[in-house]
């Protein structure tokens, strides 16, 4: 008598198994994306590929050869040594430097602006509250292109070198730019600014020591001012123990313009005022609209405690309206990196305006544009994520 087999339920599992892991969202969510990604991809190919045979079809040649080619052109503004000798490549670094120095500033300048202008139209002094009210009106309903070409106007309508307005003789501004002393290269100067940099660590280091003493004790101890005398006494007692070394290189007029000193230039001025106040605008809403969020019973409660204003606005008000105010900020800060491209409407060697040079005089079109979109799209998530990186530092830790 034959036995019959029987199918039992271990030897079933793995077909019920493939099943559900067939029928599970997740694996259907992950192989969606994965056939999403593979039609990007190929839709990506097939333009390149597209772009490479039309280019071929005209004797363009494509890729980034280019690069290592003499540049034959001159750049005005530098940070770093560069001359017509120098390759493509070399002229696309200055630009970006260029480009990574204004957005810089514009940050520092715009966040400064945009918090000063924020809290003085949250305050109850009537006359200052409205006049950063239209402040705020004028620059963010402006577009920012035309606040750069007004700023370019203005400063190219000074006087020229010869009548220009002096700065107690050492200082010059005219339509050149302002045009400054500077000290005589020393390596003091080097040991000064290494100084300066431990005087912020210690700053750093020392307030969150007292933010934690404060906590526990209740006792306040004052961080500005030591904070302050660390990064001004600490460089001064290097530079007195390096000799004091004084000699500065002065500006002098030499025929339509200036030697020595350093000038900063009329596009590079127009560019930095027009993104940094068009930006400011906005972040002042930002930040009143964080102030705003925070109860007023918190305010009032402070208030009846004696505590001063500073105070209040440093430790209680500030604290928790940065949570409103970092992530919108954040966007902001984004899309002035972004506006600094507009600089080539006023003649400011940036990145977009060597790279236009470069794709003119190349005819790689493609990959000039290519490099400038990487690069603006690095900055913005370089951005971001130092940002997010100090949202979470700063983030109130619910309990």
């Amino acid at each position: 008598m034959t036995s019959v087999p029987t199918t039992t339920g271990s030897q079933r599992r793995p077909g019920r198994s493939m099943a559900d892991l067939l029928n599970s969202q997740g694996f259907r969510s992950l192989a969606y994306q994965v056939l999403l990604a593979g039609f990007i991809g190929l839709l990506g190919y097939y333009l390149y590929s597209n772009v490479v045979a039309n280019l071929a079809a005209q004797n363009i040649a494509t890729g980034f050869r280019f690069l290592d080619q003499v540049s034959q052109f001159e750049i005005g503004e530098r940070l770093i040594a560069y001359s017509a000798r120098d390759t493509y490549g070399r002229a696309i670094l200055v630009g970006l430097l260029n480009t990574l120095v204004v957005t810089a500033a514009g940050i520092v300048l715009a966040t400064v602006l945009g918090f000063a202008i924020g809290i003085a139209r949250t305050s109850r002094n009537w006359p200052l509250a409205k006049l950063a009210t239209g402040y705020i009106e004028v620059v963010r309903n402006i577009p920012v292109i035309l606040q750069v070409i007004f700023w370019s106007v203005v400063i190219r309508n000074l006087p020229s070198p010869r009548g220009a307005i002096e700065m107690g003789g050492v200082a010059f501004l005219s339509n050149r730019g302002l045009t400054v002393p500077v000290p005589v290269g020393n390596p003091a100067y080097t040991w000064m600014f290494a100084a300066f940099v431990v005087a912020i660590v210690f700053s750093i280091v020392f307030s969150r020591w007292a933010r934690r003493h404060r906590e526990r004790t209740g006792k306040y101890v004052e961080t500005l001012w030591i904070g302050l005398a660390a990064m001004i006494g600490l460089p001064l007692l290097v530079w007195l123990f390096a000799g004091m070394p004084s000699e500065m290189n002065i500006p002098l007029r030499k025929g339509f313009n200036f030697t020595g000193g350093m000038n900063v230039s009329p596009e590079f001025t127009a560019l930095l005022l027009g993104i940094s106040m068009y930006s400011s605008g906005f972040i002042a809403e930002i930040v009143r609209a964080g102030i705003k969020s925070v109860p007023r019973g918190q305010t009032e409660a402070a208030r009846s405690i004696s505590l001063r204003p500073r105070f209040i606005m440093r430790y209680i008000v500030m604290p928790q309206a940065l949570r409103v105010i970092v992530p919108p900020l954040t966007s902001q800060y984004v899309s002035l990196s972004k506006n600094s491209s507009i600089a080539v409407v006023v003649g400011y060697p940036d990145l977009v305006n060597v790279g236009n040079t470069v794709m003119n005089q190349t005819g790689q079109a493609v990959e000039a544009i290519a490099i400038m979109m990487v690069v603006y799209l690095i900055i913005s998530v370089v951005t971001s994520s130092l940002m997010n990186f100090y949202n979470r530092a700063v983030a109130i830790k619910e309990r």
